[in-house]
């Protein structure tokens, strides 16, 4: 990436809300409905990259909207609030499923060596079963296995520590 293009980022890392709230509207042109300062960050880091190095092609453009269009998502006008909560529900209801991405099918065995012992684990469609008991969570069992808390994920070697 070009060297202006890091510094500029670098500089917005230290600026504060308004500068960013300011610097958003001068780079991406658009109105500003948020204050987060993460939030704005990104989206400029994105623009000025995207400025520099070119931004996204037709062909990936089209893909995304397919995407989203594609997507079984509820759209704002249809969640409803449960009552006394504010919460919003679905209005596809709790019953539904949501497996994470990041997951072997079901039926899959996970396997890892910690300090000397075979840790495996079974896929279920609803959890994971390790030691013959059934677990909610691959964070649940790197706990039981560890005796201190780990994120399963990172612990079964699914997915990688990020480093900002």
């Amino acid at each position: 990436m070009e060297t202006a293009v890091v510094q500029a980022i670098e500089k917005l890392r230290k600026l504060s809300v308004p500068a960013l709230q300011k610097r958003y509207r001068e780079v991406i042109g658009e109105p500003l409905r948020s204050s987060n300062k993460l939030y704005l960050f990104r989206r400029i880091a994105w623009k000025l990259q995207a400025q520099s190095l070119g931004d996204l092609s037709e062909r990936a453009r089209r893909r995304a909207v397919g995407l989203a269009s594609d997507a079984d998502l509820p759209s704002r006008q249809h969640i409803q609030a449960q009552p006394g909560t504010g919460r919003p529900v679905s209005p596809l209801g709790s019953s539904r499923s949501q497996r994470d991405w990041r997951l072997p099918p079901p039926g899959t065995l996970l396997a890892r060596r910690f300090q000397g012992r075979d840790v495996l684990v079974k896929i279920l469609e609803d959890g994971f079963e390790y030691q013959k008991r059934h677990f909610r969570s691959l964070s649940a069992i790197a706990t039981e296995v560890t005796g201190t808390r780990w994120n399963g994920f990172l612990f079964f070697g699914l997915t990688d520590r990020r480093h900002g």
